[in-house]
């Protein structure tokens, strides 16, 4: 990108974070009064993105969807009009929560798509890493303590059915108890790791420069945080209970783990056996 695309990326970028800020204060305090200063932002940060992919084609001569980063940062630009548009026409405020991290993420990435200089420090390096490892660790607690609770939940959903429960039904928490949990635990898991892909995709970005993106390992991490977004989208928006979040919270333990394995380098060890 050019210079002055990338400086108005960036500012869209942090613009687009308060827009975060928003999903996830939403997410762990159920609380919506920021969103209007974030769709004021995510308006303004709309403008300068769409300044920064014009800035960009007009010095490239060519339509800026040439490479990964390109492609990323209009894709992300075409989602913020559609998601404007439809508030515009629908003022439907439940999008936002997940379209606003998506976005921010989007961005994030496409801006990452020019080699910066190495650490300052070695202490640096490792302390970001490790800022990376324990929220990836914290992040997964969470999800695991959801999964558990909506097995749980499983349990006690079957055993009123039959009308005859037995006596370990009497020892565990009352279903809304659960469903609480279940929800806190799921939005605080969400946070956790969009924070720790955050961190991570910055980290991997300083040490592999633009190599980063071409790793099978950072591919699934992005995948498995986006099948978590849409498992808490889907819990907020559609009311998603019982069984439909029981069988999605697996789901995405299972791709938590395939992740831990590929960060782990499981794989490689596995062939050697």
């Amino acid at each position: 990108m050019a210079e002055m695309s990338v400086i108005w990326l960036r500012v869209a970028a942090a613009l687009y974070s308060l827009g975060l800020l928003h999903a996830i204060l939403t997410l762990v305090r159920k609380r919506e009064h920021l969103f209007r200063p974030a769709l004021a932002a995510f308006s303004i940060a709309a403008v300068l993105h769409f300044v920064s992919i014009v800035e960009e084609g007009l010095l490239m001569n060519h339509c800026p969807i040439t490479n990964f980063y390109e492609t990323l940062s209009m894709c992300a630009f075409l989602v913020t009009v559609l998601f404007l548009f439809v508030h515009w026409r629908y003022k439907i405020e439940s999008l936002s929560v997940f379209i606003f991290p998506l976005v921010f993420v989007m961005v994030l990435v496409a801006t990452l798509g020019n080699p910066v200089s190495a650490w300052s420090s070695p202490a640096v390096r490792d302390a970001w890493l490790t800022v990376h490892i324990v929220l990836v660790l914290l992040g997964y607690a969470a999800l695991l303590l959801t999964a558990v609770a909506s097995l749980l939940y499983l349990f006690q959903e079957r055993e009123l059915k039959t009308k005859k429960p037995r006596q370990f039904y009497y020892r565990l928490p009352p279903l809304g108890t659960l469903d609480e949990l279940i929800s806190r635990s799921m939005a605080l898991g969400f946070v956790l790791i969009t924070l720790a892909v955050i961190a991570g995709s910055t980290w991997a970005f300083v040490e592999l420069k633009t190599r980063w993106i071409s790793q099978p390992k950072i591919a699934i991490s992005f995948f498995t945080w986006g099948i978590y977004m849409a498992m808490v989208f889907l819990r907020i928006t559609a009311g998603w209970r019982g069984r439909k979040a029981a069988i999605m919270v697996v789901t995405v333990v299972g791709f938590s783990a395939l992740t831990w394995a590929a960060h782990a380098r499981l794989g490689t060890l596995l062939m050697k056996q």
